[in-house]
């Protein structure tokens, strides 16, 4: 029997690294992609949410556009639905994009998002991921308008399409970003839907989407003015009208522009300040969801 101190030596026995989850840029990036991705899955598997939230821009569309176009067609000879579509491309990402926060508040009343809340990564991945998702889905419904385009009298031009593109997706994260900066304290779902009704119709409303911004009254005009969509409905109207051959007075009613003491706001600074504002929310929720609960 051999002894202890007559045994060979032995080579010490190989560690295995073991890492920890979480704190890496590539972890971040993984769970921004994966509430993504979470976002887009709910969304195409629910066929009835992306018929019906179709609903409501073809209503307005094509029923409220018709029974009006004969009243505005008398002064300026310009179809009110061609009018419409840029404002109805905005409604249709304007509900959808703000109530894909619904799901913010669902997954707290039913303990998922707290399970989200304590995974070994950055809460602002979190947030990122769904802001990112909502504005992808809402960014799709709009798209789904602008097919509607030809119906309308505006051309299917490849430029307009893609400029419309880019300010529908930048108008959708902007707007997902103020739902998940509302939903980050309500804590029920009744709630959130009440306060974005009492939010998202005046938005609309107050944004051009229906009617022009020319000769409103001085109140009117400084309610315009302070709405944040109206900043991205005016581009994508100036980008819809650029593709038609309008009479110059009826561009001048139908298209004025958003107008700072007689100055007209160029686009890229309109698109500038939706821009800021949407990062300037982002930053908020990502603060609100770092708080204790």
């Amino acid at each position: 029997m051999v002894s202890q101190l007559d045994a060979p030596d032995r080579a010490p026995a190989a560690t295995v690294a073991v890492r920890v989850a979480g704190g890496t840029i590539g972890d971040d990036l993984r769970a921004v992609r994966m509430v993504w991705k979470r976002e887009l899955i709910r969304f195409f598997r629910n066929r009835i949410r992306i018929a019906t939230s179709l609903v409501q821009p073809i209503l307005f569309l094509f029923v409220l556009g018709t029974g009006l176009s004969p009243v505005v067609s008398t002064s300026t000879h310009v179809n009110f639905r061609t009018f419409m579509f840029p404002g109805v491309m905005a409604m249709a990402v304007l509900f959808t994009a703000i109530f894909s926060a619904i799901s913010i508040v669902w997954d707290r009343e039913f303990g998922f998002l707290r399970e989200m809340l304590v995974a070994p990564v950055g809460r602002h991945a979190l947030v990122v991921g769904k802001c990112l998702g909502g504005a992808s889905v809402a960014t799709f419904q709009g798209v789904i308008i602008v097919v509607l385009a030809g119906a309308v009298g505006v051309p299917y031009d490849p430029a307009m399409i893609f400029t419309l593109f880019g300010e529908l997706l930048l108008l959708a994260f902007t707007l997902t970003a103020f739902g998940v900066m509302a939903a980050a304290r309500i804590q029920q779902i009744e709630s959130f839907q009440m306060v974005m009704q009492f939010l998202v119709l005046p938005m609309f409303f107050l944004s051009g989407a229906v009617f022009p911004l020319s000769h409103l009254p001085a109140w009117l005009r400084i309610l315009t003015r302070i709405d944040p969509v109206s900043y991205a409905v005016d581009p994508m109207r100036r980008v819809v009208f650029g593709h038609l051959r309008l009479p110059a007075t009826a561009l001048h009613v139908l298209n004025p522009g958003i107008t700072w003491d007689g100055w007209r706001v160029p686009t890229l600074l309109e698109l500038a300040l939706v821009l800021v504002l949407g990062l300037g929310m982002l930053l908020v929720a990502v603060w609100e969801f770092s708080r204790p609960e």
